[in-house]
């Protein structure tokens, strides 16, 4: 009974060390590509409102040109 307990509590307690290093290793890893991931919907966000402002541009600039001068 107590080396069973004993071996449940020593598997235990190498799990906790092992989330804590893996933990370690993991959540610098989960930020650069949190980062990356937010880099990139940056870009796409500036791209589209360029592209839109364009759109937009060239939109009112047709309905401008043809009205008689």
């Amino acid at each position: 009974m107590l080396r069973a307990l004993g071996l449940l509590a020593g598997t235990a307690v190498v799990g906790v060390l092992a989330l804590k290093l893996l933990g370690l290793l993991l959540f610098p890893v989960l930020g650069v590509v949190l980062g990356f991931v937010m880099f990139v919907l940056k870009l796409a966000l500036i791209f589209g409102l360029v592209y839109l402002g364009y759109k937009l541009f060239r939109r009112w600039t047709e309905e401008r040109g043809s009205e008689p001068a």
